[in-house]
């Protein structure tokens, strides 16, 4: 899922880079959004073969531009490149709530300052900027951040996701699936049969649905849209959208659309009319490198023009229709290719959808570690936790990672950021290997995983089929293998949807999972088993699995947990002593005792 990042040397490149020079990376002084009427603290480093004697902030607020001084800090040495980073750090100065403050860096050449003479004539300052290091202030990397006081929405903490891939979930009752020749093909998913299976999607206990791409488009997935303000007419009406969000409202269930803010359709009007006419206003909204033919597109796909979203009548068009949606009844974005747009779009972005309805979850698409996630903490109140979905996958489906090196990622993957930035976690997704067919179709596996998803703290995804056996066909390598359709009826595996319904509902019983603090109580590498618990004031809640091919009996000391003396998942035998907890558990089982 990771692509090249997983690849070692990759690593050391794009590690090298971020140090070479002058960068600073989108860097605060942690993983916190900024708070209104606080300074924000800067963090800016310097490596290399150049010496800088000054590195200065340009901010502009509210169109006024304002400069200051970086002061120079401790120098580390780094083994790797041998040689020093110098780190640099500034304070942006107290901003009010609901301020956009875009700024640039850049550090002046030792030699070239205004104070050194040659010949008797004042040298020309010469400046290097940060990350792109370009010479001239103009084309510099432009940073952003969004000063304000919006929470992270409170319905969030409780939400169980369900994640719908539109044309494979449901054409609706008495529609059968169209016959595709393949899997790029329209299958027929259609906005009635999810109203239909709204009472489906609640027996899991999910309170959030999460629509892919439902807007016009050309292709079966509808990450390449030709209009923001139109339902795709295969998947149904704009009428048919309102309903299914005023259904779900009825239900307490909350609509999430996928957003595509970097990329559309190389059919849509105003690539085609900036395509067909040089002197198109509709031009500028694209980065061309010759035009007509050749210009910036995502990841190289010509049918996905990528748009410049530093021009700001096509940023304005994006915003506005956010804002249209959100006014229309949709409780939030998933943004797609977060990385793709620049920092400065997604700051207007949150302060635009916000602006409209203040309990909107805005949540990022961002594939890549956790210091590149962090950089997005003052723009979105979450992103999708791809690395957790990484360790579950390698954990539990794989067997390529131990329960031990599992728990080291946690521990420190759970305090990492703070619990004002939300990470919906999640198995599987529609771009990547169904963990079913990853487990090499062991369903005890996927439960095991499953398990230990829904007794985390944050939001579980259910990505649709994931309940009920979907897998797929092919190996890994194209996207479409884990977009099969939906299985319904007599073709569900009744025992794993069974499975997934328990865990929602007590994942909605117990508040513990949700708001407490998990303390490891048990683990054996060799044995594979695994034990912690959950905590809540007098409340908890234990979690005990094995993942191990041979029934296990674990005894947990904990003194204090006067619970039920019953698993309340798979029914393995639980006692429950004034010193400790004794868990039988068979092979690859797990059990939730409260």
């Amino acid at each position: 899922m990771f692509g090249t990042q997983r690849d070692f040397d990759d690593r050391i490149t794009e590690y090298r880079n971020s140090l070479t020079g002058i960068k600073h990376l989108h860097r605060l002084k942690r993983p916190s959004a900024p708070q209104p009427n606080e300074p924000i603290a800067l963090h800016v480093t310097t490596s290399g073969d150049i010496a800088y004697d000054s590195v200065r902030c340009w901010m502009t607020v509210n169109d006024e531009e304002t400069t200051f001084e970086l002061v120079p800090g401790e120098s580390v040495w780094n083994t790797l490149e041998w040689q020093y980073v110098r780190h640099w750090s500034g304070q942006i100065p107290p901003q009010a709530s609901g301020t956009i403050v875009s700024y640039k860096i850049g550090g002046r050449v030792i030699g070239t300052g205004s104070s050194t003479a040659s010949f008797g004539l004042p040298a020309t300052p010469k400046w290097i900027f940060a990350d792109n290091q370009a010479r001239v202030l103009s084309e510099a990397t432009e940073f952003a951040i969004s000063v304000d006081d919006y929470e992270v929405p409170t319905w969030v903490r409780d939400a169980v996701i369900y994640h719908i891939f539109l044309d494979r979930f449901y054409p609706g009752d008495g529609v059968s699936w169209k016959k595709s020749t393949n899997l790029s093909g329209f299958f027929g998913g259609t906005l009635r049969g999810v109203i239909q299976k709204l009472g489906y999607i609640q027996s899991l206990g999910c309170n959030a649905i999460w629509l892919s791409p439902l807007f016009a488009s050309p292709s079966h997935h509808g990450y390449d849209a030709t209009d923001y303000y139109t339902v795709e007419p295969r998947f149904g009406t704009n009428a048919d959208l309102k309903e299914l969000i005023e259904k779900a409202h009825q239900r307490d269930i909350r609509v999430i659309l996928d957003f595509v803010a970097n990329h559309w359709s190389n059919q849509h009007p105003t690539f085609q009319a900036a395509q067909h006419d040089e002197n198109s206003e509709y031009r500028s909204w694209y980065t061309w490198q010759r035009w007509p033919d050749e210009y910036t597109s995502f990841f190289g796909v010509k049918g996905m023009p990528q748009l410049n979203l530093k021009h700001k009548p096509a940023s304005g068009y994006l915003l506005k229709c956010a804002q249209y949606w959100l006014e229309n009844g949709v409780d939030g974005y998933r943004l797609d290719y977060a990385p793709g747009p620049p920092h400065t779009f997604w700051a207007d972005f949150r302060q635009a959808c916000k602006a409209v309805n203040s309990d909107a979850f805005l949540f990022g698409e961002v594939v890549s570690h956790s210091d590149t996630i962090a950089s997005y903490v003052p723009h979105f109140d979450g992103c999708l936790d791809f690395l957790l979905a990484d360790a579950l996958r390698r954990t539990f489906a794989l067997e390529t990672s131990t329960l031990l090196a599992f728990e080291a990622f946690l521990a420190a993957h759970e305090t990492y950021f703070r619990n004002d930035f939300s990470l919906p976690a999640f198995l599987d997704n529609h771009d990547m290997t169904r963990i079913l067919y990853l487990a090499g179709e062991d369903k005890a596996k996927v439960k095991l995983a499953a398990l230990v998803l829904f007794t985390l703290s944050v939001p579980p995804v259910i990505y649709n089929g994931t309940e009920v056996g979907v897998s797929q066909r092919n190996p890994l390598g194209r996207f479409e293998e884990a977009r099969l359709p939906m299985l319904w009826g007599d073709e569900q595996d009744k025992d794993l949807l069974a499975y997934f319904r328990r865990l929602g509902a007590l994942r909605k019983r117990f508040p513990a999972i949700t708001s407490g603090r998990r303390e490891v109580v048990h683990l054996n590498v060799q044995n594979g088993t695994y034990a912690y618990l959950l905590t809540l004031e007098t409340d908890s809640v234990l979690i005990a699995l094995n993942i191990g091919r041979r029934s296990a009996t674990i005894n947990i000391p904990i003194p204090s947990f006067q619970h039920s003396t019953e698993d309340m998942l798979n029914r393995n035998r639980v006692i429950v002593s004034e010193s400790s907890v004794r868990v039988s558990l068979a092979a690859q089982s797990g059990a939730f005792i409260a």
